[in-house]
């Protein structure tokens, strides 16, 4: 049985938002396991432990460069180890730079783009300079490049911790804008419920499960509840049947029909999202230096 330890029920109860006992309890149940322990609570405790998947886990930014014509464009994830490197002009020159490159130039991967030149040096040479002079390491994370069918529009939030690009066609300049801040602020995972990956609705219906089956009620009723919560979750997460934020009467899809407009795609970078950050108490570090120091 792995030891359950104070750092542990800190971390999930800070990505949770569930009480310390429960988060003592699920990693208990889980053996350690910080992901599994996350399920049990959210089985236990509803949606309210899903505050994990919108938790930033490391510091950079996220860079967007569209063309003068709005049908060439590029958002990128650039990342480093604290907020204060996200906010150096270096490190943000560079990842406005390599997403102009991925744009222009239609890089296949990372590793492609990290070959490429940038005034008279590699990427990934530049990339080593730009570590060696801040001390701290920088790393291009992900990218995607967009050929439009209509017209490409961008927002970012919170010092570029929050980037979204997508494909409109029709539509007005406002109604692009207010649906690029819309997928900011809801975060959809998918176009349409069509389009919801089948891993994350099984994993709902998984939980789903669990929870129904909690109730004690008949067979029938649970898979009924299942489905219900599966239903649901979907319509949730995908874009064209969230309720418009600055509208909840109408959704995304019935302001489109109202403007004449389609989406075609989108893309979604939240900074650090999915990376597990390293937390470290600065306070025992420089205690332990200075009793190193001492001896």
């Amino acid at each position: 049985m792995a030891e359950i330890t104070a750092a542990m029920v800190k971390e999930l109860r800070e990505k949770t938002d569930a009480p310390m006992m429960e988060c003592k309890k699920a990693l208990t149940e889980a053996g350690g396991d910080q992901e599994k322990a996350e399920e049990i609570l959210r089985v236990k405790l509803g949606n309210k432990a899903g505050k994990a998947a919108s938790r930033v886990a490391a510091e950079g930014v996220v860079s967007i460069h569209i063309s003068g014509d709005q049908k060439l464009g590029a958002i990128v994830e650039v990342n480093c180890e604290t907020d204060f490197v996200a906010k150096n002009d270096d490190f943000l020159a560079l990842s406005a730079k390599l997403a102009e490159m991925v744009a222009t130039q239609d890089p296949a991967d990372v590793a492609a783009l990290s070959a490429m030149s940038i005034n008279g040096s590699s990427v990934e040479e530049t990339r080593k300079a730009l570590v060696g002079k801040i001390g701290e390491n920088i790393s291009i994370r992900r990218f995607v490049r967009v050929a439009a069918k209509g017209t490409l529009n961008n927002y970012i939030h919170g010092g570029s911790k929050v980037g979204v690009l997508v494909d409109i066609t029709g539509g007005d300049v406002t109604m692009a804008k207010d649906i690029a801040m819309h997928i900011a602020a809801s975060k959809p995972v998918a176009l349409s419920i069509a389009d919801v990956p089948v891993a994350l609705v099984e994993k709902e219906r998984e939980i789903a499960r669990q929870k129904a089956a909690e109730s004690g009620k008949p067979a029938e009723i649970v898979a009924k509840m299942v489905e219900g919560s599966a239903a649901k979750f979907m319509k949730e997460v995908a874009l064209l049947s969230q309720p418009f934020v600055k509208d909840d009467k109408m959704t995304i899809e019935a302001l489109l029909k109202s403007k004449g407009a389609s989406i075609s795609a989108f893309t979604l970078y939240v900074v650090g999202e999915g990376i597990e950050k390293k937390v470290t108490d600065f306070a025992a570090e420089v205690a332990e230096a200075a009793a190193a120091a001492a001896r």
